[in-house]
């Protein structure tokens, strides 16, 4: 009897137990799922978070608020990315300079290069570039590829008003190395050793020696507004007039009444200078006169060292030439 009951109490035990770990797999599994729902409402509210920020800063940033240059893009293939084979073909069915102008202005889509300086100047840019592949003997892949290197080159020139000329010509240079060796699919053999020297000598000597004004031209002229504060200094305190101040205030309203007498209008005196500007414009004097004594002390030293070494040379030259002796003397046997 007491081995039937213990053997049943241990049963009913293994059974109670066994639920209690069910119940608790599933509230783990219910937590779980909570937790990755709470995980996925918190990104996406983080994500929403992002965008809107995003979104805001990219509002409220002006064209010219940010002056760094921008990260230029990383060297790839640039064939048929501007001119495909199609347009390729329509260029080259052109006989001269102006039905090449006219496609290209289509092809490139420029509005007006007669009324617009910057699509004038971009068209005779490209113009030049097809007429140099044409001389060079190039075919359409790699007139197409050098035209969309120079275009590339141009929008790096034109990103930012700053001077970035060396960041271009690193880029250039690498975009030119894709397209001269064969390591695909990161560079191509499309140029050979002699096209890559001449067509970089061709940018080299019409794009870079004219990059300034390139970006003149493209860029908006960027002004420094400068303002210097002097740490440590008191406030400004408004002083009375001296005695020289005056008499310098009534000669200005003297001279400067004879117009306004009919009027009745009074001229207002010059407003007396803050001490610490005074004790600055002051130091700032003296410094620049001793600078000044020292500058006039030099060239005076240099001036009479060149009159002396001018008046040794004229004495010099004023002597009677003298023979060496042993030279004049006439032989006797």
């Amino acid at each position: 009897m007491l081995n039937r009951k213990t053997s049943h109490f241990l049963g009913m035990r293994v059974q109670s137990e066994l639920e209690h770990l069910s119940e608790l797999r599933r509230e783990a599994g219910k937590d779980r799922s909570s937790v990755h729902g709470s995980a996925a409402r918190t990104r996406a509210s983080v994500r929403t978070q992002w965008t809107t920020a995003a979104a805001a800063t990219k509002a409220d940033e002006g064209p010219g608020a940010n002056l760094f240059p921008p990260p230029l893009p990383r060297p790839r293939i640039c064939m048929w990315k501007y001119l495909d084979v199609h347009s390729m073909h329509q260029l080259e069915k052109t006989t001269n300079a102006e039905e090449m102008r006219e496609v290209l202005a289509e092809l490139l889509e420029l509005g007006c290069p007669e009324q617009s300086l910057r699509d004038a100047i971009t068209l005779d840019l490209f113009c030049h570039a097809l007429i140099f592949c044409r001389q060079q003997g190039f075919s359409l892949e790699q007139t197409s590829a050098a035209c969309a290197l120079l275009q590339d080159l141009h929008k790096a020139c034109i990103a930012t008003p700053l001077g970035n000329v060396e960041e271009c010509y690193r880029y250039f240079t690498s975009v030119l190395f894709c397209h001269g060796v064969r390591r695909p699919p990161f560079s191509i053999d499309l140029f050979k050793e002699q096209q890559l020297l001449a067509l970089e000598d061709y940018v080299v000597n019409t794009y870079f020696r004219h990059f300034k004004l390139y970006k003149y031209v493209f860029t908006p002229q960027v002004r420094l507004d400068l303002s210097l504060t002097y740490m440590g200094l008191q406030p400004p305190k408004l002083w009375p007039e001296s005695e020289t101040e005056k008499e310098e205030s009534k000669e200005m309203e003297e001279q400067a009444v004879t117009p306004q007498k009919e009027e009745l209008e009074t001229v207002a005196p010059p407003e007396p200078e803050p001490s610490h500007v005074h004790v600055l414009r002051a130091y700032i004097k003296t410094q620049v006169n001793k600078e000044l004594e020292q500058l006039q002390g030099l060239v005076e030293e240099r001036l009479k060292a060149s009159e002396e070494r001018l008046s040794s040379k004229l004495t010099a030259l004023e002597r009677p030439f003298q023979l060496p002796p042993g030279k004049g003397k006439s032989k006797t046997k």
